[in-house]
């Protein structure tokens, strides 16, 4: 005896079942697409994750103060937590780099970013971001998930449950890491304690971006949809005898779009499709094998929002410069300088940025000094949650501004002065969603991103 409609159809085999199954499905689809709170400014978002900690000193906020400081005492009142606490001494370091304006507006950029300054003027830059931790995993979890301890769901997971999908064939949030996985791992783009649908997909990045994306030889799809009917027909005869286990809803639908996947994702995926002069725009082919890298993961970003993947994470490593940081930064900005230019100015060309929310940022900013006295190139930089680089450029950013500002030598910020919550509630509103509004009920509470709510920064709005 079959107990309802759906459960019949799913053992119905390849007649009446298989034709009513998409039909069926999109009714049951928590990532169906859903109608934001507000007009929104953007439908998707790509995030910039530049992990490690860029300094802001070294890439889009110069200190010229830091020069006639070069190599003395740093002067700082130590607060109470460092009261008693030997700090030893430290000593202001200036940057190893050069700086040149770019755009109408004449923003200051490291000069390595040779490729950045035709799309300078489509960029706000935000000085006057804090975040509240210097330690990699807990300030990484608070910038992806608003918590510093980790387990709440990522900002991506946020966003596909107050929007869903525009493409039930792709999952709504994808994670594009670099070779190993940020601090913190998977944590940073999980669904917490959201159902399972709306966690991060990670894609490899290297070999097969999605394992088994094609059946085995000699498997055809219709068979492969028999059998995939006949599992959830147990699954779901399985789950209404234990409704309590909710992630088992999760997993049928996971299965189910794996199998949609594999008729969309191979061609999405293949940025061989792209014209060469494409390719070269985002630094893919070249002799630079990181750019080259990161550019594959950039392109990949901008072919997913096309495709309706409603948020994009892109991680790039390697920016933790305690010494030696002309070498390390001068690294990671050659790395960045094409692949990141050049999705800008492909979201551009291909009418997505007016659509498309696109944010760089690392986990926090670096100190204007250093604990240990090197000459030469071998000083560094320490972490700082004080200030930090960031920018946005898309859907509703005042593009070509300066927004807030940092102290004489980068310390700190002391203008339009905000805390993450709000640049997350602020992120939340360009995407047409109230962080007030998109709650979820977990261990007796309403709960949301900003944990007891933000404002809008609204200086960042166009």
């Amino acid at each position: 005896m079959f107990t309802n409609r759906r459960e019949f159809l799913f053992n119905g085999g390849m007649g009446l079942g298989t034709v009513a199954l998409s039909a069926l499905l999109a009714e049951d689809n928590p990532l169906a697409p859903k109608k934001p709170h507000h007009a929104a400014k953007a439908k998707h978002c790509i995030f910039l994750l530049m992990e490690g900690g860029p300094s802001h000193i070294d890439t889009f906020d110069p200190k010229p103060k830091l020069a006639e400081l070069h190599m003395t005492k740093f002067q700082k009142q130590r607060n109470k937590f460092e009261a008693n606490m030997n700090t030893g001494e430290r000593y202001y370091v200036k940057s190893p780099f050069t700086f040149r304006r770019a755009g109408k507006m004449g923003i200051e950029i490291n000069s390595l970013l040779e490729h950045f300054g035709p799309v300078a003027d489509d960029v706000c830059f935000y000085r006057g971001l804090q975040a509240e931790s210097v330690n990699h995993p807990t300030a990484l979890y608070q910038l992806n998930c608003g918590n510093q301890f980790g387990g709440d769901p990522a900002v991506g997971a946020w966003v596909s449950y107050g929007l869903g999908t525009e493409n039930r064939n792709l999952p709504s949030f994808l994670v594009l890491p670099d070779l190993a996985n940020p601090q913190g791992g998977a944590a940073n783009w999980g669904n917490g304690f959201l159902p399972a649908y709306y966690q991060g997909t990670p894609l490899r990045p290297r070999g097969a971006p999605i394992l088994d994306m094609a059946p085995p030889a000699g498997v055809s799809k219709e068979r492969q949809l028999a059998n995939l009917e006949l599992l959830n027909g147990f699954n779901r005869m399985h789950q209404q005898r234990h409704p309590e286990h909710e992630e088992l809803a999760a997993r049928i639908e996971s299965y189910e779009l794996a199998f949609r996947m594999q008729a969309e994702m191979p061609r999405v995926l293949d940025i061989g499709q792209e014209p060469e002069a494409t390719r070269e725009m985002y630094g893919i082919g070249g002799a630079n094998k990181d750019a080259d890298a990161l550019g594959r993961r950039c392109l990949l970003a901008r072919r997913l929002v096309e495709a309706g993947v409603r948020f994009v994470q892109v991680i790039a490593m390697g920016w933790d410069s305690h010494d030696y940081i002309e070498k390390a930064h001068g690294a990671r900005l050659r790395a960045i300088d094409r692949p990141v230019s050049g999705l800008l100015k492909d979201l551009k060309r291909t009418g997505l940025l007016d659509e498309t929310l696109v944010v760089w940022s690392g986990e926090f900013g670096r100190s204007p000094d250093n604990g240990i006295r090197r000459g030469g190139e071998a000083w560094g930089r320490d972490h700082n949650a004080n200030a930090m680089p960031v920018w946005m450029a898309g859907a509703g950013v005042k593009a070509g501004h300066i927004v807030g500002a940092t102290d004489e030598v980068g310390g700190a910020a002391v203008e339009t002065v905000h805390s993450l919550k709000d640049f997350h509630v602020t992120l939340l509103h360009l995407l047409g969603l109230d962080d007030n509004k998109l709650r979820y009920l977990h261990a007796g509470r309403q709960k949301q991103l900003s944990q007891v709510g933000g404002k809008v920064i609204r200086e960042l709005l166009a």
